[in-house]
C-alpha cells in the first residue's frame, strides 16, 4: 500500500517543528532554510500552510531530468534524486509547476522530499497533526465528507 503526506494547514500552528526534523534527517542540521518542506505564512489572514513535493503520478521533473537521476522508489511511490547521477542542471527545478524540486548550492545538486524512506519525520514532529501520513487511496476522504454532510438533506430536517 503506497502511503503520501496529507496536509491541513487548518491544524498548523506555524511552529515549523516540520522543517527542523526535516532539515536534521536530510542535512544533519536545524536549519529550516535547508527543510525541503517549507510552512508559508499569510499574516493578513493569519494561517499558516505547509507545503511539499506532492509526489505526482505524471512527475514532471522525472521526465525533464536529462541524466535520469531522478526515479521513483517503487516501496514509497517517492520521485527521489540520485545524487551520484545529478549533475545540477536545474533543468528539473524549472519543469516542477509546484516549486518543490529545488537547487542546494552547497552540494550543486537538487533536493526535494522523498518521503524520508518511508517515515516521514515531519509527519512525526508534528503536534497538531496537521501533516499525517495515510494511506494515498485516502487522501480526499476527509473533504469528501465534509462535503457529503453539507448536503446531506436529512440532517436538515
Amino acid at each position: 500500500m503506497l502511503r503520501s503526506l496529507y496536509i491541513d494547514p487548518e491544524k498548523c500552528t506555524g511552529c515549523l517543528q516540520c522543517e527542523m526534523a526535516c532539515s536534521y534527517e536530510n542535512e544533519g542540521s536545524f536549519n529550516p532554510a535547508k527543510s525541503r518542506i517549507k510552512v508559508f505564512t499569510f499574516h493578513d489572514e493569519g494561517r499558516f500552510v505547509p507545503y511539499t513535493c506532492t509526489q505526482c503520478d505524471e512527475a514532471w521533473c522525472l521526465h525533464a531530468c536529462p541524466v535520469e537521476a531522478i526515479t521513483m522508489n517503487k516501496e514509497t511511490g517517492a520521485m527521489e534524486v540520485a545524487d551520484s547521477v545529478c549533475v545540477g542542471c536545474k533543468v528539473c527545478t524549472i519543469a516542477c509547476p509546484f516549486g518543490t524540486v529545488n537547487y542546494n548550492q552547497d552540494t550543486g545538486k537538487v533536493v526535494k522530499c522523498d518521503l524520508c524512506g518511508g517515515d516521514p519525520q515531519c509527519a512525526t514532529a508534528c503536534p497538531t497533526d496537521a501533516i499525517t501520513y495515510v494511506d494515498a487511496d485516502a487522501t480526499g476522504l476527509d473533504k469528501m465528507r465534509a462535503w457529503a454532510a453539507k448536503t446531506d438533506n436529512a440532517a436538515a430536517s
